[in-house]
Order: structure tokens, then sequence, then C-alpha cells
């Protein structure tokens, strides 16, 4: 058997194993979401700030489920419609945990859940400025993911389709696009719904993964949580060792030369 090479994943100069980061949020309970990562394999969580409880010792802390010592704590701005809001979110979830890497994702409407990428800029270039490091959801454009690197950005998250939707990939080729504009890793975020997405996703050269819903939503969360930490596994080593020139006409799989 093939050994595989130790292959890291870099993030604001932070070195982790796994390429799958997973959300914290639509689980039953917080005792499947704990034991759902820990399946996953996934050394990185996105925390909702305005819905997970990180601070009020009355109600079960996510803490006391994820160690925040062994897992890297991602506070993201889910739920949050304007640039005013991000940045308010970020500046309490350092005050609470001293976190400086973070998720910034700034929705355009309730409905779509798009990210409003004016806004999202913005808040880009702030947060940059404050000394955070911003992991940046955003839309699959290729000059407006360029335009997020120079404000700053340490990781760009375009969509794969709208956020919960389960659709998948929808445009592989504006996904290749971001892959060779920016030096930055790439991390496919939302819209992801089975396994074989996040194998498709690291196919393309994407550096990681964000799963939450396709995970928490599914008929066996842990199982799938153990499909998406073989799925991107898979896909990173198919990446890497360098696919097959596509052709269109057909050629043997055995040697014509010598043939009774």
């Amino acid at each position: 058997m093939v050994k595989l090479k130790k292959d890291s994943f870099i993030v604001a100069n932070k070195k982790f194993n796994s390429r799958l980061i997973v959300g914290t949020g639509k689980y039953k309970n917080m005792s499947e979401c704990a034991k759902a990562i820990e399946l996953s394999g996934a050394e990185i969580v996105t925390v909702a700030v305005r819905r997970v409880n990180i601070s009020d010792k009355n109600k079960p802390l996510l803490m006391d489920y994820v160690n925040p010592k062994k897992i890297t704590y991602l506070p993201n701005t889910a739920g949050c419609f304007n640039s005013k809001e991000a940045l308010r979110t970020l500046r309490l979830a350092r005050e609470i945990g001293g976190w400086k890497l973070v998720k910034l994702e700034v929705l355009g409407d309730k409905k779509n859940l798009y990210p409003e990428m004016i806004e999202t800029l913005n808040s880009t270039e702030v947060l940059s400025k404050e000394g955070f490091k911003v992991m940046v959801y955003c839309n699959d454009d290729p000059l407006m993911a360029k335009r997020l690197e120079n404000a700053g950005a340490c990781a760009i998250m375009p969509l794969a389709a709208p956020i919960g939707s389960g659709l998948g990939i929808q445009n592989k080729v504006n996904i290749r696009l971001i892959i060779k504009g920016t030096k930055l890793p790439v991390i496919i975020d939302a819209g992801l719904g089975q396994a074989s997405d996040a194998t498709i996703a690291m196919e393309l050269g994407c550096d990681g993964v964000l799963v939450n819903t396709a995970i928490a939503k599914s008929k066996k969360p842990f199982d799938m949580a153990v499909a998406f930490k073989h799925a991107v596994i898979a896909g990173r080593q198919s990446y890497i060792s360098g696919r097959m020139r596509k052709k269109y006409f057909g050629s043997p799989s055995s040697p014509t030369k010598g043939i009774i």
C-alpha cells in the first residue's frame, strides 16, 4: 500500500493536517455536534457568534463539548446583513475569546443568502487593518476574489451554491479561475450536499472545503462526517496525483503489440 505523504494545510501561517472545516450549527444537540466533529477529523470549526452560546455560563457552552485547546474555533458573522453588524460581531468575538482568525460573511438578503460583496469588501479592509486574519465568504467571481486578496484577506471562500441548498458546485470554471488568480488558500464554502461534492472541489484544486448542513441534516450525521473526511482526502490525493489527459476517442487499456 502506498503511504500518503504529509500534506499540510496552511491558513494565516498556521498549519493543519485536515483540509475539512465543519460548522457547529443545525445539529440536534451539542453532543451530536461534538461527535460529528470528532469523526470528521476536522481541526477547524466555524462558530456563529450570534447564534452559538460561547459566553453564557447559565446555558450549555460549546466549549464544554468542543475543546478550543484542541480544535481551532473560527468565529463567523452568520446572520449579518451589513458591515456594521459584521464588524461588531467579530470585535465581540475578539473580546470574548481573543480570536483573531475569523470568517467574514455579510449576506445580501434572507431569501438566497448570497454575499453582499461591496459590504464584504469594505469589512475585509477594516478588519485586516485592525489585525484580524480574515477568511472571506464570497461569490464565485474571480475578479472580486482578487480584490479581497488585495484588501488583506487570508483565505478566499467562494460558495459552491446557496447556503444550505445541497446543490453542489454549480460553476466549476469560475472556481478554477479563482484558484489560478489568487495566491491565497481557496476553500469551498456553502452548498455542498454529499461527500462526492467535496471530492470534486478538491480535484479542482481547492485547498479545503467547509461543510455544515450536509453533515448536520443528513439521515446519519456520524456516517456522513466520516464520508466527508475520506472524500476530502481522496480528492486531494487525486489532484496532486495528476489526472490523465482527456481524449475524445477511445484507446485500448492493454498493449496492441504482440497480440496472438
